[in-house]
């Protein structure tokens, strides 16, 4: 079996400079993916954007902690905030997310990994963890409040794709981008490095050496389907 990987960027829409940055990593380098904040300032123009990007995938990024959101200790209210988030999806988009996440991997919480599974069951999509698809975190320049630029260097993104992309389909996490006035995040100048990387045209050389292919989640469906005899 081939490898293949998704990569994949969180929170667009956060901001104009992150969804500049997204973009910037899709068009020059090797981001196929990315996942929608439905309410971040930059939702609108992040949906502009996508829609004028068709090799994109774009999922749905859940936002449901954070800000006195008290989703996590609400099961109930929990359910039609993810119903009310995966609407906004569709009325911004004018389709359905490819895949579904959260911010801060809160799907993880009991409480609300159920109504999140019942949702990508009843729409077919896959949820981060919980698919065929092979979630890869190590890419990520923040760990224990200190910044770890050698993470997210080209040879930190190059020992990840050598020693962590196996057979099937991976999803390689990233949050590339731009600082801007509206960023109000611990992680920003990381996504600047991100982008350095992302883009960088010493990575073609390493997928080749390690026979990786990419793909979006909209073509790594179809890898995935069953074969009907």
């Amino acid at each position: 079996m081939r490898k293949y990987l998704i990569v994949n960027a969180d929170d667009l829409g956060l901001t104009s400079g992150v969804n500049r940055g997204i973009m910037e990593a899709h068009r020059d380098g090797i981001l196929t993916s990315a996942s929608l904040m439905v309410e971040g300032r930059g939702s609108e123009e992040a949906a502009d954007l996508a829609t004028a990007t068709p090799r994109l995938s774009v999922g749905l990024h859940f936002i449901l902690d954070g800000e006195g959101r008290c989703f996590l200790r609400d099961p109930a209210a929990a359910a039609l905030e993810i119903r009310r988030q995966f609407d906004r999806f569709q009325t911004l988009l004018g389709r359905l997310p490819t895949h579904l996440d959260t911010h801060h991997h809160v799907h993880r919480e009991p409480g609300l990994l159920q109504p999140l599974l019942a949702l990508a069951d009843e729409h077919g999509l896959p949820l981060r963890e919980h698919s065929r698809i092979r979630h890869v975190p190590e890419f990520y320049g923040r760990w224990d409040d200190a910044s770890h630029p050698e993470k997210i260097s080209v040879e930190g993104l190059a020992r990840i794709l050598e020693n962590e992309i196996g057979e099937g389909v991976s999803e390689l996490g990233c949050h590339p981008g731009y600082i801007d006035d509206d960023l109000r995040s611990t992680y920003g100048r990381e996504r600047e490095l991100e982008l350095a990387t992302l883009t960088s045209p010493r990575l073609s050389n390493v997928l080749a050496a390690h026979g990786i292919e990419l793909v979006n989640f909209s073509e790594a469906a179809r890898l995935l389907a069953p074969v009907h005899q």
